[in-house]
């Protein structure tokens, strides 16, 4: 099959993709489970200007934050582009967020752990870069007892 195309109707690469519906490839990671659990920690790297990252990112939360689980989303210290006219304009529930931010000499690591430990977060979303391995394991665990979801967003 060959595929021909005028030279002046062609995408860069990065709008051809956010031009493809996505729809059915999150059906078919639904419709397949990995395993019984879900794993209770996620991590999301993105690369590039920062408003190509927040549009990449504006559909998860969207999902999100129309959890049909009554708790909240957390989102703990987001950069500073992630506003609530951002949240508004990206189509979010905004009565369904909660963003916090650390106090004092708490680490955005500590309130990410308590967020998740209380359980009164479906999920927390957090942006801590670079995240080693015990803080992970520690985010995995506070997510257990909290029977909540982390997701850490790095931005490169």
């Amino acid at each position: 099959m060959q595929f021909h195309q005028a030279p002046h109707s062609q995408l860069p690469l990065f709008e051809a993709f956010l031009a493809q519906p996505i729809a059915p490839l999150l059906t078919n990671a639904v419709e397949t489970p990995w395993g019984d659990e879900p794993e209770p920690f996620s991590e999301l790297s993105l690369r590039g200007a920062a408003g190509n990252c927040l549009n990449l990112l504006a559909p998860i939360l969207r999902e999100l934050s129309e959890e049909l689980d009554a708790r909240w989303l957390t989102l703990i210290a987001p950069p500073s582009s992630l506003t609530q006219t951002w949240l508004r304009d990206a189509g979010l529930n905004r009565e369904r967020i909660l963003l916090l931010q650390p106090r004092g000499i708490q680490s955005v690591l500590e309130l990410t752990r308590e967020a998740l430990r209380l359980g009164r977060s479906h999920t927390v979303v957090s942006w801590i870069n670079p995240l080693g391995a015990i803080a992970r394991q520690q985010l995995i665990s506070a997510a257990k007892i909290g029977e909540a979801q982390s997701l850490n967003i790095r931005l490169g």
